[in-house]
Parts: structure tokens; C-alpha cells; sequence
């Protein structure tokens, strides 16, 4: 038997949250066992996901907030995902190969995979799903990293070809996203079916979703659980709370600072993972005064990193310089690492026609230490002269009709590779270019690299586009977070994730519960 919560926990609690422990009383209580032996069948998984709000969605092509990538993570699969160890797996498919010339490449459909009303995927359905992402009229999120495909077209019973405009050695990197779902031909939304391992059942946006076990999924023996249900919470606390007071097994996006607390106690289990998170201020480059590259250079120079990361992160996190992708074989870990500098911040600004200059810094808690970063940024950029009033806005608010037209805001992304990633939010024509950074160079380069298939020359190419967003970007990248969930102990099958995505990926179709969990 262990004390449940010794009042010096309590009060680390208590002065980190600012909220009492809503009915998880101190006491004593016994430690959860944490299961042993081979999975158990059965029982039904409640977890607590941060954010999502009245616009979310069950459409597996445009997930935007942590509630939608763990419904389409649960419903949908694409042709490959990266694993745990950020390696590149096939999934709905097989295999995936490429012509000498990388202008076509060959998916192999896997044996076997069922939809979720017990129809095989064929190829017309693969077709019809990259129709549907690729659309002119109504364009997915996934479509901005797809320009280079001319055509998608049956190869065999079961096999698929995409055909591509332009070389493109990379393209198996594209396809292995959450957001590249296969579904039917006759897709329906209101019916929402894929091949994941849960099947939809109630859904009510900005609160809550439940799902139920697959029958027909291929692989063996999995999902474990009976039920799935995701339930929404804006609030930290109340999150931690629902946690703390069983009234969820589960939770994403541990504030760092209730780590230690959550590990002292018995009936919990902390899930941390390195990961390429980050979480960037965005400067729209087309709009004053972030229009003027001096001006950029000297807000990326206010920025005491090291600071961030020990205060914003409690030290769960790695330095950024301004740039994402680090697990890219490409990344240009040889820039030097910018470090703070005052007095050429003040220089910079002076030549730029700002001795003095007021921000408004656009910020909502739409990932765990985003708020936190504004707040220590306010207070680093005071000594330049430059006044930063932050406008804290509810997520469902920050992702609405306004997202992307902050003039400097933050945001938060998962761990992509660097032409994924560029694909998603660095091209004129990205589905979330927050910085509206449109650089002809940097363009060229990025297209050059992506139709070069020596592996050597096309990193050349991506070190020279880093160096021009390191140069003259509108991002600010100070760090890469760790990924920190919880749950109760007697959840099991959670492992640390690399991709950044939460509570082992969102994958909950590993997950199974020992003898305390809902049955």
C-alpha cells in the first residue's frame, strides 16, 4: 500500500495547475498491477484528447486538431505510416516499388484487407480515394505534397499505379501519411468506412466519439479492445483531473510540469518519447512588419532557447535552430546553432525603421507548452524593445475562419521529413503556409530535389533550401518537444513514439487493459 498523494505532492499540484484535485481525494490506495502475459481481449479504452471544438471531423482526409488525427489514426490507413521508430512501413499495401526513374512506383495491395462493412480494398478503391484528395474543386490537405501526380490507374487484380509528371525519389515518404486514408469508391461521409482497426459509432463534435471493434481487421487477433472512446478536453486541468480521478485510463499532452507528480503516484505510468515536434511562432512574411527580413532575423534573435526549453518544457525537449525535419538524413545540422543576441536584435530593428516596436502574438492551447512559449517570449523580447501582447484565443477559435491570417501566431506540428513537411506548409500553395512564405529560390530548389533521384545531390539541394529558411524564413523554431502522455497502469500496449502523434501514435489498436480497467 502507498500513500495516494503526499502533500508536498498535492501542493506541486495544486501551484502548478492552480485547480484542487477534483475527486481524487489524499489517501491511501493500492498500485494498479501492471499487467502481465499475453494481451487480454475485451473491455473499453477512454481517453482524453487535447483540444478539437465544433468543427471537428470524421473525414480521413483533413484532420486538423488532436481529435480528428486520433480518429482517422483509428478508422482510416493509408498505403504505408511511419512505425514507433519513425520508419517507413507498408501498411494497407504490401510493397512499394519504384521504376529506375522514379516516375512511377508500384503499390502491391495486401491480402486479405477488409473495409469495415467486410468488402476487399481493390484497386479502383485506391484510385477513387486519391480522386477524392486530389479533387481541384475541393482539394484535401494531402494534395498540396501530391502535385507531381499525373495519374493513379489499376495494375492487376491487385496493384496500383501512380504515375508521376516528374521523377520524385522520395514519393514513398509522401504517401506515408495519416492523412492519405484508403477508402470505398462510394465513400460517404455520413457512413464513414476505412480499414482501420475500430469501426465509427457516436460522434459529437467538440466532445466526444466512440468506436467499436473491427471484425474483418487483418491483422491477427488485434484490435484487443471492445471500445474506444476519445473524449475532448480544451483545458489542461481538466484533463489531468479526469485522469487523476479515473474517469479516463488515458490522456494526452502532459503539461511537463506534472510529470514528477504523475510518476509519484502508484496507479499511473508515464509515457515520454524524443521526438521532431515542434512548436514554431509564425511571422507572415507578406505582411509589415514581418515583411522586412531584418526584422524576422531579430525576432529569431530574441530568443533565449535554452530558456524555452528549461521553462516551457521543464527541460523535455532539444534545441531547435529554426528549422524543422531533424530525423531527415538531409537535415543541415551544420548551420550554426543561433543563440540569443540582444544587441543585434536592437541593431536589426534600428535599421529596419523600429527602435521601439509593438506584436501581437496570437496563441491558443492547442498543444501542450504552446501558451507557456508565449508567454516566456513576451518576456525575452522586452529586452529589444519590442512589445509583445499575446491574444489567447480557445483552439476551436485559432483553427477557425481566421487560422493562417495571423499576422504572428504559433502552431504546432508532428514529425515529418523535409519535403513532406515543405509539402504541407512551406509552397505557395500549401494547405497551411502560416508564414505565406513564397520564396522563387527556395521553390526551385525544393523542385529540384524532389524530381532528383541521386540521393547525394538531392540532399545538396535540401541543405541549400534549409539555408535559405534558415536565412530569411518566417518561422522561429526553438525547440523540438517530447512527446509526454499518461495512463493508468493497467493499460498496456502503449510504447514511446518518435512520429511526435500521442499516446503510441493514436494506434490504439495495440492497446488492451489487465484486470482494473472497464470491462
Amino acid at each position: 500500500m502507498e500513500e495516494r498523494c503526499s502533500p508536498f505532492t498535492r501542493r506541486r499540484f495544486l501551484a502548478a495547475t492552480g485547480v484542487a484535485v477534483l475527486a481524487a481525494g489524499c489517501g491511501a490506495t493500492y498500485a494498479a498491477p501492471v499487467p502481465a502475459g499475453p494481451p487480454r481481449s475485451g473491455g473499453r479504452l477512454r481517453v482524453g484528447v487535447t483540444g478539437g471544438g465544433a468543427s471537428d471531423t470524421l473525414d480521413p482526409h483533413i484532420p486538423a486538431t488532436n481529435p480528428d488525427i486520433a480518429r482517422v489514426i483509428n478508422l482510416y490507413e493509408p498505403l504505408l505510416l511511419r512505425d514507433h521508430d519513425y520508419r517507413l512501413q507498408p501498411v494497407v499495401a504490401q510493397s512499394l516499388t519504384s521504376s529506375p526513374d522514379a516516375r512511377t512506383w508500384t503499390a502491391v495491395l495486401r491480402d486479405g484487407v477488409k473495409f469495415h462493412d467486410g468488402r476487399p480494398v481493390t484497386p479502383a478503391d485506391v484510385v477513387a480515394t486519391f480522386k477524392r484528395i486530389m479533387d481541384p474543386k475541393d482539394p484535401k490537405s494531402g494534395a498540396a505534397g501530391l502535385t507531381m501526380l499525373a495519374e493513379v490507374a489499376p495494375s492487376g487484380d491487385r496493384a496500383v499505379e501512380f504515375r508521376l509528371s516528374t521523377p520524385n525519389a522520395g514519393f514513398d515518404d509522401l504517401l506515408g501519411q495519416y492523412s492519405l486514408g484508403i477508402v470505398p469508391a462510394d465513400f460517404d461521409l455520413k457512413h464513414p468506412i476505412g480499414t482501420g482497426p475500430f469501426k465509427a459509432g457516436s460522434f459529437t463534435a467538440g466532445l466526444q466519439s466512440t468506436f467499436t471493434r473491427n471484425e474483418h481487421y487483418w491483422r491477427p487477433g488485434q484490435p484487443y479492445l471492445d471500445e474506444l472512446v476519445l473524449i475532448n478536453f480544451a483545458d489542461d486541468d481538466a484533463r489531468i483531473n479526469a485522469l487523476l480521478s479515473s474517469q479516463v485510463d488515458a490522456i494526452d499532452q502532459v503539461p511537463v510540469a506534472l510529470v514528477d507528480v504523475l510518476r509519484s503516484d502508484p496507479r499511473m505510468q508515464v509515457l515520454a518519447a524524443e521526438t521532431g515536434t515542434w512548436l514554431p511562432f509564425t511571422m507572415r512574411v507578406d505582411r509589415p512588419p514581418f515583411d522586412d527580413v531584418r526584422v524576422r532575423q531579430a525576432m529569431r534573435l530574441v530568443v533565449d532557447r535554452k530558456q524555452m526549453i528549461n521553462q516551457v518544457l521543464s527541460g523535455q525537449g532539444r534545441l531547435g535552430n529554426d528549422l524543422y525535419a531533424p530525423f531527415d538524413p538531409a537535415y543541415a545540422k551544420e548551420l550554426p546553432q543561433r543563440e540569443q543576441d540582444i544587441d543585434a536584435a536592437r541593431r536589426l530593428l534600428a535599421e529596419a525603421g523600429h527602435a521601439t516596436l509593438d506584436v501581437e502574438l496570437v496563441t491558443a492551447p492547442i498543444q501542450a507548452g504552446a501558451v507557456e512559449a508565449a508567454q516566456v517570449f513576451q518576456q525575452q523580447a522586452k529586452a529589444a524593445g519590442i512589445t509583445v501582447k499575446i491574444r489567447k484565443l480557445d483552439t476551436t477559435t485559432f483553427y477557425g475562419e481566421n487560422y493562417l491570417s495571423w499576422d504572428f501566431a504559433q502552431d504546432f506540428w508532428y514529425t515529418r521529413n523535409y519535403l513532406p513537411q515543405v509539402a504541407n506548409g512551406s509552397l505557395p500553395k500549401s494547405p497551411y503556409n502560416e508564414t505565406h512564405w513564397h520564396d522563387p529560390e527556395f521553390i526551385d530548389l525544393v523542385t529540384q530535389a524532389g524530381s532528383t533521384v541521386d540521393p547525394a545531390a538531392r540532399a545538396d539541394l535540401l541543405k541549400r533550401a534549409q539555408k535559405i529558411e534558415y536565412d530569411r524564413g518566417g518561422l522561429i523554431v526553438w525547440g523540438f518537444v517530447n512527446q509526454v502522455d499518461a495512463h493508468q497502469k493497467y493499460v498496456a500496449g502503449l510504447v514511446p513514439d518518435r512520429t511526435g502523434v500521442s499516446l503510441s501514435g493514436y494506434q490504439f489498436r495495440t492497446a488492451w487493459l489487465g484486470t482494473s480497467g472497464e470491462a
